[in-house]
């Protein structure tokens, strides 16, 4: 047996455990990754506004502090006037509902001349088995929608925290991360990072102007439609739909329909014909033109970069994909050599032009 053989063997066993080692612990640790991600992409997001409190001879920690507490404050103002008009329409629409009830069947016996009765209706549905079953099975389900709430505020005040840290210390974690690099790479890290806080910074005030675009829209057809809460209604849709992905469309535009729906079932089909039209102008004219201005990728980039993000994080990746991909593009593009481009390719076509050749050029020198 050769000597280097046992300690080779030995070597594989020590890299094959040092890699489930490492594959455990990163799974076990993707949910506290995941949350400094997005803690580090929020404190680039308010990084422009602490900076220039700082600037004005604040300290760096109160200006973060007073930064949150307004964005806190705002959130939190907005999610109580919601779940109040919520609830109060919630209570309306159950004590109406038994009315809304009598006019569908008698509009089922006028139609199908059938006999039916609210009062048979609601014993049966009291005791059939599948109604049983559901409380059963929501009564059993309460540990865990409390469970479920109580990791979604920790996971929120861990994002908070590491949040609030990355921007209060912002020069001094850049320092500690230059400190161990060379001095042309040190350059090289600021310039990412100040792309990074542009970028996000770009990011937020598309998706701002879109939801400004959004509330105005949806206030003007609420207000003419005489929908209850008109101005509440017409700030969830634009918040909602541009700061929540993937789902946040469907959140914003059912809302509105709840709320109309008591006064007539007419209404809400009219509100979910409006959600439904300016989303489509939204995706199709608005979010291309204003992303392009303020993030600088194309269209078909972002969209690609959301529909990558999803796939890799979530709604988290969806979140965060835009400027995440501009940052990326804005800093390779330094790195990209470019050439002037020839008269065939400055035009654009695909196909060999047959114009004669110019005099002095494309020929060839004839013998001598």
């Amino acid at each position: 047996m050769p000597r280097w053989l046992p300690r080779a063997v030995v070597l594989v066993l020590a890299l094959i455990a040092c890699f489930q080692l490492g594959s455990w612990a990163f799974h076990q640790l993707t949910g506290l990754l995941v949350n400094i991600l997005i803690a580090f992409f929020l404190a680039l997001a308010v990084e422009p506004a602490v900076s220039r409190m700082a600037a004005r001879g604040m300290r760096r920690g109160l200006a973060t502090f007073l930064v949150f507490l307004g964005v806190f404050a705002a959130a939190a103002g907005f999610v109580v006037l919601l779940g109040s008009m919520l609830a109060g329409q919630i209570v309306e629409m159950a004590g109406g509902f038994p009315r809304y009830l009598d006019s569908v069947i008698a509009a089922i016996n006028t139609t199908f001349h059938t006999k039916l009765s609210r009062l048979e209706i609601q014993d049966s549905l009291l005791h059939s088995d599948w109604l049983q079953k559901y409380v059963q099975n929501s009564a059993t389900g309460v540990l865990d929608v409390s469970a479920t709430v109580l990791g979604g505020l920790f996971r929120l005040l861990t994002v908070g925290l590491f949040s609030f840290y990355f921007a209060a210390d912002g020069p001094r974690l850049r320092r500690a991360l230059c400190s161990v690099l060379p001095p042309a790479k040190q350059s090289e890290v600021l310039r990412a990072w100040e792309i990074a806080v542009a970028k996000t910074g770009g990011y937020l005030y598309s998706r701002g102007l879109m939801a400004l675009v959004s509330g105005v829209a949806h206030y003007v057809v609420f207000a003419i439609l005489d929908v209850p809460y008109a101005p509440a209604l017409a700030v969830w849709v634009g918040l909602v739909s541009q700061f929540i992905p993937t789902i946040g469309t469907y959140l914003a535009g059912a809302l509105p329909m709840l709320i109309a729906f008591p006064d007539s079932p007419w209404y809400a089909l009219y509100v979910l014909g409006f959600v439904v039209i300016y989303q489509q102008f939204e995706n199709y004219v608005l979010q291309p033109k204003l992303t392009s201005k303020t993030v600088d990728i194309h269209p078909a980039v972002a969209f690609g970069s959301v529909i990558a993000g999803t796939a890799l994080l979530g709604a988290v990746g969806a979140l965060i994909a835009i400027p995440a991909v501009a940052t990326l593009q804005a800093f390779l593009g330094a790195y990209v050599k470019r050439y002037e481009l020839t008269e065939r390719a400055a035009d654009g076509s695909a196909t060999p032009s047959r114009s004669r050749p110019r005099p002095g050029r494309g020929r060839l020198p004839g013998p001598r």
